[in-house]
């Protein structure tokens, strides 16, 4: 019997604290990992692992990634030891050929993985591969890789991305919930992705100052597009957690199934 289609969901993650903490974004996380059937494994792309090419995490059981600083006690000795999966990490190396895929045995799970997945899968019970982000690609390149993943969801993997929309930290401002300029560009790339026009999305570094001090940075950006890219022309598309934290981070995901 085939397994059922799994979906694509992108994570606005915001800070690694909400691994720790109960709130609307966790509990939003949390109904995620209850509300679909659980996959035989996950693939990951996170903002937080930049390479200059393409690698997955080949190794049986990845290690807990504390990739930050300034935090609390509790955070660093946070552990999610889910498995990892080898047998994925070389069929993601099988789909995305002729490119090379690197069988990473050194990364790990890093927080724009395990601070989401704590709240989707408290039990660190499926396995989970991570994908790196080739900085030296162009924004198309990681678009069309979602697009040859999405292969993946007929095979029982739920493919994740994490990271933000609006990601500024030099402008993070805790009195405030969000300046104008990242309002406005979080609504832009929601209206559009709910009207399909992804291909706008891919060139987001087209669409102005707005888009210059939300993405001063692409990594956190980049992981959307592998997500719109696996997109089916069937699928619905959710939006979860559409909201502005600190000035400048959008929490907004999305959810196609």
């Amino acid at each position: 019997m085939s397994s059922p289609r799994m979906p694509a969901i992108f994570f606005g993650h915001g800070s690694p604290m909400n691994a720790l903490e109960d709130n609307l974004y966790t509990r939003a996380w949390a109904d995620i990992g209850r509300r679909f059937p659980a996959p035989k494994a996950i693939l990951m792309i996170s903002a937080h692992w930049m390479t200059n090419q393409v690698a997955v995490t080949a190794m049986l059981q990845p290690k807990t990634i504390h990739d930050f600083g300034g935090f609390p006690p509790a955070l660093f000795a946070m552990q999610y030891p889910a498995p990892g999966s080898p047998e994925l990490a070389a069929r993601v190396a099988q789909i995305l050929a002729p490119i090379r895929v690197v069988q990473d045995q050194a990364w790990g799970l890093d927080h724009g993985t395990w601070s989401v997945l704590a709240k989707v899968y408290p039990q660190a019970h499926i396995p989970v591969v991570q994908l790196s982000l080739n900085m030296n690609e162009d924004p198309a390149f990681h678009y069309e890789l979602g697009r040859q993943l999405s292969a993946l969801r007929d095979e029982g993997v739920i493919l994740m991305a994490s990271g933000n929309v609006v990601h500024n930290l030099r402008q993070l401002n805790p009195s405030i919930r969000a300046y104008d300029w990242a309002e406005r560009f979080d609504t832009l790339i929601r209206d559009t992705i709910i009207a399909g026009k992804f291909e706008q999305v891919v060139q987001f570094d087209q669409l102005g100052m707005d888009a210059r001090l939300s993405i001063p940075t692409t990594e956190h950006f980049l992981p959307l597009l592998y997500i719109l890219g696996a997109k089916r022309e069937e699928d619905q598309t959710e939006v979860v957690c559409n909201a502005l934290e600190m000035g400048s981070i959008s929490m907004t995901s999305y959810i196609f199934h």
